[in-house]
């Protein structure tokens, strides 16, 4: 069975990736990570838009001041377990 992936939108940053994951382009090229996972394999793509190193995050969301939202009307409780509704 493969390694689960999760992606965790953070409080006020990035969201963080873990799990074996390839990221393409939209033409299909391979986005290479080298250099970007944290000390357990994680990688963070940036979500507040001010990045200079797009997909990944580099702390602009600091500099800008970004703020994120929990339970707006796109968040829903996760499943529990498989096949649930």
């Amino acid at each position: 069975m493969p390694a689960s992936i999760q992606i965790t939108a953070t409080a006020d940053g990035p969201n963080m990736v873990t799990g074996a994951v390839e990221l393409l382009w939209p033409s299909g090229h391979v986005i290479s990570q080298e250099g970007e996972a944290d000390g357990s394999g994680a990688i963070f793509l940036c979500r507040c838009g001010a990045s200079n190193n797009k997909p990944f995050c580099d702390n602009s969301h600091l500099r800008i001041g970004f703020k994120s939202t929990e339970g707006d009307a796109t968040a829903t409780k996760p499943k529990q377990g498989l096949g649930a509704a």
